[in-house]
């Protein structure tokens, strides 16, 4: 075995957690602290966008890097990251100078692998050295690979790197492509591993790797505290250490532990990153990662949906993430044709000209419990949840993640809608009551009064749809029953009441406790 080198990418692979907004003054200090761990790389961040953002490590041109690593440390390779499926334009490079970064990483998909060379080309004829990321590594057959290496070949770049993207390629599979590009690449190119860990096969896959002991040298790209874009990345402090206690090598931890504790908690307790069941599942059906992210967030998918959900994506789509695919793909799920004839007939004979209290799970319900209680001639239905010392009804549920949790008495029947694969007393169609806007399609308390509204009820009087708070913890009497809208809270409460305004129309609603609604 010839030099193993680690790379950290932090700054860049762990912005996708934060939006790359760490600060200045932390990515300096990062910088700073990394040079001293003895790493020979360190990748700053993105080559992207228009405007130099001193806080981000978002970059739009070479000279942007250069504050943020100086003092440069001769010992360490410092490098930008640059995706062909938006590139800047080749004007903005500048011709090397050593005054900045020293090299560029270039990723790409399978279909920008012609732009990709051209683009390479011109990069290293400016005077930096390259390295060659085969992005989805796992989606090329062997023979597109080889040619793919053949190609890069005559650029002779400085490295070529197995990139598993979606964090799911095994051992036996990743020790195949390894053995195809060692077999293949020129021999003084160096060749790279990036990790992802949503199936928890970062650190064997490289610690595989370095055991092969190939006649080349290798990069081993990692992250303080593994943090990435979906369940993260091997984390370099971990392998700094096996690299420790196994080659001999003297990495110095102490440095990356000093960066997990002054920079990095404080991001991780606003949003955490590592192995998740979500992560699990868009691996384990070679999707995208921000297709468990969007669909988490949702936070109405029980595993099954989850599980069938992914299925429903087609090949094509699987690699190529969106907002505007996940939310097709999540309300073609959710609205599947369903025959409510029936279960409407009964549900009208039972609430036609009857006047609802609707009971949802804001904090107002704890104020003026006495008041809702002792609301008399009414039908108590409660949203989505089972309150705790009220006499209800009703439950109404268009989500299987909540539902599954509500414990109902013997006097307590059961509304669900179609998506929801349970037993009830009552099931009515989702797609019948759905929101147009996408963005409410599954807002439970805009859908019950939607449905109230076929039903023909007299009235309808609302307590605890209290409206969303920027800090969303505090919108909900209990905790476990958060939404995570708080980034949009502002746009959802205006796009919430211009619902209930239509449905006022032809309902007759008032707001028994204060709500945002009502202004």
């Amino acid at each position: 075995m010839r030099n193993v080198y680690l790379l950290d990418c932090t700054l860049r692979d762990g912005g996708y957690i934060n939006d790359f907004n760490f600060g200045k003054e932390i990515m300096q200090g990062f910088c700073s602290k990394i040079v001293k761990t003895g790493i020979e790389m360190l990748e700053v961040g993105f080559l992207k966008g228009d405007v130099n953002d001193e806080d981000s490590s978002l970059f739009p041109d070479v000279e942007s890097f250069a504050e943020i690593i100086a003092p440069k440390n001769e010992k360490v390779k410092y490098l930008g990251m640059l995706d062909m499926s938006n590139p800047i334009p080749l004007e903005r490079i500048s011709p090397y100078d050593g005054t900045s970064i020293d090299g560029i990483r270039v990723i790409f998909k399978k279909n920008k692998i012609d732009e990709a060379y051209e683009y390479c080309k011109h990069i290293q004829e400016l005077g930096y050295f390259i390295s060659v990321n085969f992005v989805g590594t796992d989606q090329y057959s062997d023979e597109e690979f080889i040619a793919g290496i053949n190609r890069f070949n005559q650029l002779n770049p400085f490295a070529m790197s197995i990139v598993d993207s979606f964090g799911l390629i095994k051992r036996k599979q990743f020790l195949h492509l390894c053995q195809l590009a060692d077999a293949n690449m020129a021999p003084d190119i160096v060749l790279a591993y990036h990790a992802h860990n949503n199936l928890q096969q970062a650190f064997g896959n490289a610690e595989a790797l370095v055991e092969k002991q190939l006649e080349r040298d290798l990069i081993i790209d990692a992250c303080v505290f593994g943090m990435g874009r979906g369940a993260g990345n091997l984390n370099l402090e971990l392998f700094a250490e096996y690299m420790n206690e196994n080659y001999g090598t003297s990495y110095d931890v102490g440095p990356m532990l000093e960066i997990m504790d002054e920079y990095l908690t404080d991001i991780y307790k606003k949003k955490q990153w590592g192995y998740s069941l979500p992560f699990y599942l868009s691996a384990s059906k070679h999707c995208h990662p921000n297709y468990a992210v969007y669909m988490e967030n949702k936070d109405t998918l029980n595993v099954q949906d989850f599980d069938l959900l992914l299925d429903s994506i087609s090949e094509e789509d699987k690699a190529f993430f969106s907002k505007d695919k996940a939310e097709k793909y999540y309300q073609s799920y959710l609205c599947k044709p369903f025959d409510d004839a029936a279960q409407l007939d009964k549900l009208k004979a039972a609430l036609n000209g009857k006047t609802i209290l609707m009971i949802a799970p804001g904090n107002s319900i704890v104020k003026y419990k006495q008041q809702i209680q002792e609301k008399t001639e009414v039908v108590r239905i409660a949203v989505n949840f089972m309150p705790v010392g009220y006499n209800v009804d009703y439950v109404f549920s268009n989500n299987m993640k909540r539902f599954r949790k509500i414990k109902t008495d013997s006097t307590t029947k059961t509304i669900v809608t179609s998506n929801v694969d349970a037993d009830s007393d009552y099931k009515v169609s989702f797609e019948h009551f759905a929101v147009e806007n996408g963005n409410l399609v599954d807002n439970s308390g805009v859908m019950l009064l939607r449905l109230l509204r076929g039903l023909g009820a007299k009235k309808v009087i609302i307590a605890g749809m209290d409206g969303y708070e920027e800090s969303y913890s505090v919108s909900y009497y209990d905790q476990e029953l958060e939404h995570k809208f708080a980034m949009d809270a502002k746009a959802r409460n205006q796009a919430i009441k211009a619902e209930i305004d239509k449905i006022k129309e032809e309902l007759d609603i008032e707001f028994m406790t204060p709500s945002i609604y009502q202004l």
